[in-house]
């Protein structure tokens, strides 16, 4: 028995189900610098700060660096041995969760709402090049 569908209905079909795959993954928003500097403020700086080491590691020119090079500060072997290079996307992984990320690191404090990730991670790309 032969069934009649509409071409339409057969090509909008064919074309959902042949292009899914080749959708990129999902891209996060931009981010918002000024409410970057509030996040940071808030959730990095007891620890952090743009200039100068302190618990953590200071940050200014951190997008692009390698992971546990900053000069005067002791890292956890896993972190200096972890090859990881700083983008916005590496960036995401460590903040959304560490010890995820890079297991054996120092840092236990993550930032679980995804926009203030984003935020920061815009701040930070804000700050590299002052």
């Amino acid at each position: 028995m032969f069934i009649r569908f509409p071409r339409r209905a057969i090509f909008s079909f064919a074309l959902m189900t042949s292009s899914a795959a080749m959708w990129p993954a999902p891209v996060l928003a931009a981010g918002d610098a000024a409410k970057g500097k509030a996040a940071y403020a808030q959730r990095c700086a007891s620890c952090h700060s743009l200039e100068y080491n302190g618990a953590g590691p200071a940050h200014r020119g951190l997008l692009g660096r390698k992971a546990g090079t900053v000069a005067d500060f002791t890292y956890s072997p896993a972190l200096r041995n972890s090859g990881v290079t700083w983008s916005g996307e590496s960036l995401e992984q460590w903040l959304s969760d560490p010890e995820k990320f890079i297991p054996g690191q120092k840092m236990w404090i993550s930032v679980p709402d995804a926009v203030e990730r984003q935020d920061i991670i815009a701040y930070l790309r804000a700050e590299a090049g002052k």
